[in-house]
């Protein structure tokens, strides 16, 4: 039994697709089928059931890779140990979220990590929905995901990061600007939405509050660019729901009129993700950084001082 065999096993495994984990083993596909089988041989059972589209874990695969995993991670914290701590913080960290959250939330804090670990590479990827974020942590395709709750998967370490809200944003010159700050829901119902399209946190959000409140408003565009939709509700097409800290800078500048929905609150919680197992240094790194500032977060989320202010307070943490 070969640790390239037990490696090769965990990532078929996560994800279930010998192609994709053969890409992601830099591998050919009958490479990783040869490793495959030289392990199902010496074990003596099918550790996967082959379907018409990709494979599942048998029954003796279920059980062989919570060994494959300990053994895995022992050898991964003995090689560390080993390397010494300079070497370990020497690598590469992957992180995906939604482009809106990358721009307004993240992008500061990146910043200041990359400048207090700069042997550290840290590597940012736009995803267009949740499920996306999601197939990108299980697959290998990133170590760190940023997404809304909830998020069901054995497969996943997840934990809480902040709280944001979502506010109904309207041109200066609509109608509803001039209502006091607040909107009805009887009123929302006939107006045109524009709306994130289909599979994003924010998306789920706003038919959540459509379903409860019982109105099917009709519906103007779809779009997963947040600058252009912000553009076309400043100029009359249509009023949105979109995150209290991705509007900041337009209602202070006057572009968009920011109201409360009487009645409601449209919550989430924000999440970051990675895969349920030992991590190389670099990421354990990356993710206790990240939870350090969870209360920077929480406050540029929750819209309470500009980008540019949080920018300059977190590199003044991170340099002193």
């Amino acid at each position: 039994m070969e640790m390239s065999q037990l490696r090769a096993f965990r990532v078929v495994a996560e994800t279930l697709n010998f192609t994709r984990a053969a890409e992601r083993l830099n591998l050919t596909q009958a490479a990783v089928s040869h490793q495959i089988k030289a392990l199902e041989t010496e074990l003596g059972e099918p550790l996967f059931i082959r379907l018409k589209r990709g494979v599942k874990l048998s029954q003796a695969g279920e059980a062989a890779l919570e060994y494959a995993e300990r053994i895995l991670d022992d050898a991964e914290a003995l090689r560390e140990r080993v390397s010494g701590a300079e070497r370990a913080l020497v690598g590469r960290v992957r992180a995906a979220a939604a482009t809106q959250a990358f721009v307004h939330l993240f992008a500061s804090l990146f910043e200041s990590f990359m400048r207090a670990n700069p042997h550290i590479e840290l590597s940012f990827r736009t995803t267009v929905s949740t499920e996306q974020t999601l197939s990108d942590v299980l697959t290998g395709a990133t170590d760190v995901g940023f997404a809304s709750l909830p998020v069901y998967s054995p497969a996943l370490e997840v934990t809480e990061l902040f709280a944001d809200e979502l506010v109904l944003v309207v041109g200066r010159a609509h109608r509803l600007a001039r209502a006091g700050g607040t909107a009805t829901v009887r009123e929302i119902e006939r107006e045109r939405l524009i709306m994130f399209e289909r599979g994003t946190s924010i998306r789920r959000t706003t038919e959540d509050f459509f379903k409860r409140a019982a109105i099917r408003p009709a519906l103007a565009l779809e779009s997963n660019d947040t600058y252009f939709m912000k553009r076309m509700v400043a100029q009359g097409l249509g009023i949105s729901m979109l995150p209290s800290w991705a509007v900041r800078e337009e209602v202070e500048t006057g572009k968009l009129a920011q109201l409360e929905i009487e009645g409601h609150r449209l919550r989430r919680t924000v999440a970051m993700i990675s895969l349920a197992r030992f991590q190389p240094a670099p990421a354990r790194l990356f993710l206790a950084f990240m939870l350090r500032h969870k209360t920077r977060l929480q406050e540029m989320a929750a819209a309470g001082e500009p980008a540019t202010t949080a920018v300059a307070s977190v590199a003044a943490k991170e340099t002193a």
